[in-house]
């Protein structure tokens, strides 16, 4: 008997929900109410892969090696450090004649659901890919729930490019959702020249903020980010430094920020944000480098009247909401674009 969230698959420790296991069974059988996917893709979120590249000082070979084990042992591609994933883009190969998720064979998706609790199989040894950026050709399966989350590809966006957007499709939702509760309020987006950081700059635009700043760390960010025109004011900060951080976001603003969105990938952010932050205002946690307990305890410390909310990745409509404003915004899908080249 399968279960709707997963249950089933996991194999330990019994009776956790699959994200929270530590191994999930991956095999190819298709229960009455799942979909299994041949994939061809995989993304790995942002904090995952710097943690990775950092340990293995840029090793490639290394890195690749470390993403192998882990998926081989876990069942999943789940790093035990970050705790953190990604998600995957490929073709459906078979659907449960009870799946409420509305695929059929032959569709190419992007799972919405992280990578952490999606039962996944590589079969390659991941031969395609360098080590050297987010984005993981491969060869292999996965299987979705009927809880689970995805989305057909649009046929007018490259397959890497709508990847990387629907990866941090949760971002933007959430602003345009918490900016349009105030009546046109300033915004900092810390780490605004990333995937996520950019569209939510544009996301809060377009929700009405009166004033929008993008924080970034190196000067090339900042360059990208002025040339992209997706802020009122671009300003070169470290999101670590409360102090300098907060005094950067008051030069730019006139003051604390009404809504504080962070999006950087390295930990040690968390109070930074808060005292860039008015009282009564909001902070967004839409990065899994994050703290709560630190979030919570440096709100409490610093007597900071703030609202803090999870980005949880999932608003209704949030995966063609993002796509919809990399479509209409030219500096967005650069800002992709050139990601990509990179990468």
């Amino acid at each position: 008997m399968t279960s709707p969230v997963g249950l089933h698959r996991v194999v330990e420790p019994v009776g956790v929900l699959p994200q929270a296991a530590w191994r999930l069974d991956a095999s190819p059988r298709v229960g009455p109410d799942e979909v299994l996917i041949d994939v061809e893709r995989l993304n790995l979120d942002a904090a995952s892969f710097r943690q990775l590249s950092e340990k293995h000082g840029g090793d490639g070979a290394a890195v690749r090696a470390e993403v192998l084990e882990i998926v081989t042992s876990r069942g999943k591609m789940h790093n035990p450090v970050t705790g953190s994933g990604g998600m995957l883009v490929g073709t459906v190969r078979a659907v449960g004649p009870e799946s409420p998720l509305g695929l059929k064979v032959g569709d190419r998706v992007a799972t919405l659901v992280s990578l952490t609790l999606t039962p996944l199989s590589v079969d390659d040894g991941l031969a395609g890919w360098d080590g050297l950026g987010e984005q993981v050709p491969c060869s292999g399966h996965a299987v979705l729930f009927a809880r689970s989350i995805a989305a057909v590809l649009p046929d007018d966006l490259d397959p890497r490019l709508a990847l990387s957007v629907l990866d941090v499709c949760g971002a933007p939702a959430l602003t345009d959702r918490v900016v349009r509760g105030y009546a046109a309020p300033t915004v900092a987006v810390l780490g605004g020249a990333g995937k996520s950081g950019s569209l939510a700059l544009v996301a809060a635009r377009r929700a009405g903020a009166a004033r929008t700043v993008g924080v970034v760390p190196v000067a090339g960010e900042r360059e990208r980010l002025v040339a992209a025109g997706l802020a009122d004011e671009v300003v070169l900060a470290d999101a670590r430094d409360p102090v300098g951080l907060s005094a950067a976001v008051a030069g730019a603003l006139g003051g604390p920020a009404d809504v504080t969105v962070v999006c950087v990938d390295v930990p040690g952010c968390e109070h930074g944000a808060i005292l860039s932050t008015v009282d009564g205002g909001t902070v967004i946690f839409f990065s899994m480098a994050t703290s709560f307990a630190a979030a919570a305890l440096g709100a409490e410390g610093l007597a900071a009247d703030v609202s803090m909310l999870v980005g949880n990745g999932y608003v209704p409509g949030h995966a063609e909401f993002a796509l919809g404003l990399v479509r209409a915004e030219a500096g967005v899908r650069g800002l992709f674009e050139a990601r990509l080249a990179a990468d």
